[in-house]
């Protein structure tokens, strides 16, 4: 079965940092985009950052440029997203999500849209406050 996992949330204070972690289990990560997003309370859900399937290409919101920091370890089978100088408004619950490339020429696009994306983890609560 085809499971992605994440972990890594919590609490933490503005300026803080936080690493997630994107573990899939039932499927090697070696052909696939991997993409983070997240959704807070009321709103839809946001991409957050992108990495491509050869791990040459990386895509990130606006929002979280120079912040945020996308890494992907396929020996592990695992997606990082490493989070610093975290603020208040990146509170929400954070996705990872995985789609498959089907051709090798595919294998450095990015992408931030929802769409695309064919299996998502259950999500880690990530809360920036004082």
């Amino acid at each position: 079965q085809l499971q992605l996992v994440e972990s890594g949330g919590g609490l933490v204070q503005p300026g803080g940092s936080l690493r997630l972690a994107c573990v899939a289990s039932g499927f090697t990560l070696d052909y696939y985009r991997i993409g983070w997003f997240r959704q807070a309370p009321g709103k839809e859900r946001e991409g957050v950052s992108c990495i491509s399937a050869n791990g040459i290409s990386t895509e990130y919101a606006d929002s979280v440029k120079g912040r945020f920091t996308i890494s992907r370890d396929n020996a592990k089978n695992t997606v990082f997203l490493q989070m610093n100088s975290l603020k208040p408004e990146d509170t929400a619950v954070y996705y990872c999500a995985a789609v498959r490339m089907a051709y090798k020429g595919t294998y450095y696009y990015t992408s931030l849209k929802v769409d695309p994306y064919n299996y998502w983890g259950r999500g880690t609560q990530v809360t920036v406050s004082s």
